[in-house]
């Protein structure tokens, strides 16, 4: 496994996560082997926006010897006393349902405390209203929560709860098909989205991915909007290059849908190469550097892919990012403008221009 650390924290969390919205429909045993499979495989992120209240006495039964181990995001706004899953913002509600969750969980502490599902901004002002953002940051200087996240699919209601300067994580939805504005929940521009996992990073808040595989719409080519299947592990791949994600948040059924998606750890490059999106994307995206190193090898020994993420982050404010590229043995200046990486790029990015103008950025 491996694992990348939360900015606005110590937490090494592991880049394949687990989540549970299908866990449930396996039963509580398999539920039990599944979650303990995941553990030994050094997975230690579990998003707990589950789909039936099975997982949580599962996990409870499970992790209760080793807690420590094991980081949860646990959403304020979803309800599974009745047994099925259930979406509330009523705050006396998203107590009794918070309290319920961690007796099943069989915790006395939150890692991640999410305000969930926060779609629209009406929503947003309604948790703002009712109390419940406030519950929760009363919560962190209890100790009770040790982080705030927010789960969106919607860029601008996530900018907005950036400014408030509350959050260490955003569960948010990733794949090419939203990037790309195709599907349900392919919410703002290319640009927009683009723009928001840079803000991410460049102020500390980690990124979950969600959706990684367009609720699977994506590895079907009859219903993959480019008319071309993807593999889990392109998908995979592809979230994992985003600017500000930690992890990314397969939902499993059981132990074989979690020991495929764990082949992703010894899978070949090649396996998760996704430049393939270059020949399908829309015209908007060409230009557009997507960190993907297809270009590699480059002749002059530049890391392309990662002088453009530190470009567009330091543009972005991040200040580390500026400092990042200023330790690099190789830099755009390097740039012998061999056109290597123009003939290669799927996203017909003119690399070696590009590299003259980061040059000239960073005042080289």
């Amino acid at each position: 496994m491996e694992y990348r650390k939360l900015p606005h924290g110590e937490e090494q969390i592991s880049i394949i996560g687990m989540g549970n919205s299908s866990l449930g429909a396996s039963g509580g045993e398999e539920a039990e082997k599944t979650i303990a499979m995941a553990l030994e495989n050094g997975v230690n992120y579990f998003d707990m926006a589950a789909g039936d209240a099975t997982p949580f006495p599962a996990y409870g039964r499970v992790v209760s010897g080793c807690r420590h181990k094991v980081y949860y995001q646990v959403h304020f706004g979803a309800d599974y006393r009745s047994g099925k899953y259930g979406w509330t913002l009523d705050l006396d509600e998203i107590r009794r349902s918070v309290d319920w969750q961690l007796k099943a969980l069989k915790t006395d502490y939150i890692d991640f405390g999410f305000i969930h599902c926060i779609d629209e901004l009406s929503d947003l002002e309604k948790a703002e209203a009712h109390g419940t953002i406030a519950y929760i940051e009363e919560l962190k200087r209890q100790g009770v929560i040790r982080h705030i996240g927010l789960s969106s699919h919607t860029p601008v209601v996530a900018e907005k709860v950036l400014d408030m300067h509350i959050l260490d994580m955003l569960m948010f939805s990733i794949n090419p098909a939203y990037d790309y504005r195709h599907g349900e929940y392919a919410i703002g521009s290319g640009d927009e989205r683009a723009a928001l996992y840079r803000r991410c990073e460049a102020e500390g808040v980690g990124i979950s991915v969600m959706k990684a595989f367009s609720a699977g719409q994506l590895l079907d080519a009859k219903t993959s909007p480019f008319g071309q299947a993807l593999t889990e592990y392109q998908c995979m791949q592809y979230a994992l290059d985003r600017p500000g994600v930690l992890t990314v948040l397969p939902g499993v059924r059981n132990r074989e849908d979690l020991k495929r998606i764990l082949g992703f750890l010894i899978a070949t490059e090649a396996e998760k190469d996704y430049s393939i999106l270059g020949s399908f994307t829309p015209a908007e995206s060409n230009g557009v550097c997507v960190y993907c190193n297809h270009c590699q090898p480059c002749p002059a020994g530049l890391d392309v892919g990662l002088i453009n993420k530190y470009y567009d982050l330091a543009k972005a404010g991040d200040g580390l990012a500026r400092d990042h590229y200023a330790h690099m043995e190789r830099k755009a200046s390097h740039c012998v403008s061999c056109g290597h990486c123009d003939a290669r790029c799927p996203f017909h990015v003119s690399q070696s221009w590009r590299m003259k103008e980061i040059a000239a950025y960073f005042g080289e």
